[in-house]
């Protein structure tokens, strides 16, 4: 497995793994219903950089985006997203992802990286992230609409990058 930046060309790959993670609505909180347009733009077009893990074929195996968590004075903390194709789990592909954003993060100038939304019902993101040495900052009581379970909690979590 590789890991390098996205190219236009990956989308047609990403989009049938990502599509279903956004339908479930599970773990990211982007419309159920969003459009595949929509979705390029949210992982593609607005963050500052986005990369593939890919298979020796160059087969795209997951994803990530790098982006500011906020404009401004806010811009030196930085935010992710990261999806990897439900074929591939297990394989440690998530957290390869992980370590190569924090490299990239550092790579681009950011102080420190958060996560706005942890789902807590996704108690492996939590654990992974964890292991990477993010903290929960803070919970945020049912501020997560779960499809199955209803209103759930959301972490917050930070991780500065000077350590």
């Amino acid at each position: 497995m590789a890991i390098r930046p996205f190219d236009a060309a990956d989308w047609p790959a990403v989009w049938r793994f990502l599509e279903p993670v956004l339908r479930a609505g599970d773990t990211y909180s982007f419309p159920r219903d969003i459009g595949e347009d929509q979705a390029h733009q949210a992982w593609f077009s607005t963050p500052r950089a986005t990369f593939v893990a890919v298979d020796e074929a160059d087969r795209p195996l997951g994803t990530y985006y790098i982006k500011p968590n906020q404009p401004g004075q806010g811009d030196h903390v930085c935010n992710c997203g990261y999806v990897v194709d439900a074929a591939q789990r297990g394989r440690g592909i998530a957290s390869s992802l992980c370590a190569h954003s924090l490299a990239t993060a550092r790579e681009l100038g950011f102080t420190a990286m958060q996560y706005n939304l942890v789902v807590a019902t996704n108690t492996g993101a939590v654990r992974l992230w964890q292991k990477h040495g993010f903290a929960i900052v803070g919970t945020l009581p049912g501020a997560f609409r779960h499809p199955a379970q209803g209103p759930v909690d959301a972490h917050v979590m930070y991780r500065r990058l000077d350590r």
